[in-house]
């Protein structure tokens, strides 16, 4: 039961790690489009 337990805990963390990098990336490219749009005006 113990090992059960053990693998729910790190899968959930690497759960949650992965939604913290794709939340970065998604900041990363509105940043970018962001910059663009300025250069265009």
């Amino acid at each position: 039961m113990k090992k059960w337990i053990a693998l729910l805990l790190a899968a959930s963390a690497l759960t949650l790690s992965a939604c913290n990098t794709v939340q970065g990336i998604g900041r990363d490219v509105e940043a970018t489009g962001d910059a663009i749009e300025d250069a265009a005006d």
